[in-house]
């Protein structure tokens, strides 16, 4: 088995590696921009696949991925999402294209963890109400893992109702928000060019230019860099 990742402020890597393991300790867990990650698949039959929920899409990262590789005929995936509140049909955004691919889907998971959206103090909740966040999840996480290693997969956001739900709920509204990547990454004067958040970015947006961090047009806004910078100089404008 392999577990399969994006992951920006941990939240959705937390939940993959902890599922993954849970349910074979012999998986290898690996992030989405692993350099071996094409081979990796191609030589695994089953694959846990997640990725945090974007206004009720999957990231465009994510969906690039499996529409330029033809890697997934006959193999078997199960699409998990993480989200902060919505999800709608989350995971039924990879479940969908990886079928076009030939791919054969186990199943689906929503997993509520706390916000990824770090820049915004409307959606900051308390230390501790974060931390029952992820109780929650964990124990949602060994329920699943037991019931999976019994062969029962869970089936959320991947039926017509979801779809339905997560289409007029949010990805009509928020369209342009993910439909392509990001130019709206912004890094202000704060920067120190500690050289972190170009490091770190899966996409290799950011470079160092004249000892300063600078954004490029291909953010996928997985809040990485956001959530990493000792100066909290970045944010999106999205």
């Amino acid at each position: 088995m392999l577990g399969v990742y994006l992951s920006g402020t941990g939240n959705t890597k937390h939940c993959i590696e902890k599922l993954t393991y849970l349910i074979d300790e012999k998986a290898v867990v690996l992030p989405l921009e692993n350099e071996n990650i094409i081979d990796s698949i191609k030589n695994c039959e089953t694959i846990i696949l997640g990725y945090p929920t974007q206004f009720s899409n999957a990231p465009i990262m994510v969906r690039d991925f499996i529409k330029s590789n033809d890697i997934w005929k006959d193999k078997k995936v199960l699409c998990v999402t993480t989200m902060g509140a919505f999800s709608g049909d989350g995971a039924g955004c990879a479940a969908r294209l990886l079928k076009k691919k030939g791919a054969v889907i186990l199943g689906g998971l929503h997993i509520h963890m706390p916000d990824s959206v770090c820049d915004s103090k409307l959606l900051k909740k308390s230390l501790e109400e974060n931390k029952k966040i992820i109780i929650s999840a964990d124990e949602k996480i060994e329920k699943i893992a037991y019931e999976i290693k019994n062969g029962k997969y869970p089936r959320e956001g991947i039926n017509f109702f979801s779809h339905m739900l997560g289409l007029f709920g949010q990805r009509l509204w928020f369209y342009r928000k993910t439909s392509s990547y990001s130019d709206k990454l912004k890094i202000s004067d704060g920067c120190i060019g500690c050289g972190l958040c170009s490091k770190i970015c899966p996409m290799k947006n950011i470079s160092m230019c004249n000892g300063k961090a600078v954004a490029s047009n291909k953010c996928t806004m997985c809040y990485r860099c956001i959530s990493q910078c000792p100066q909290k100089a970045i944010r999106n404008c999205a």
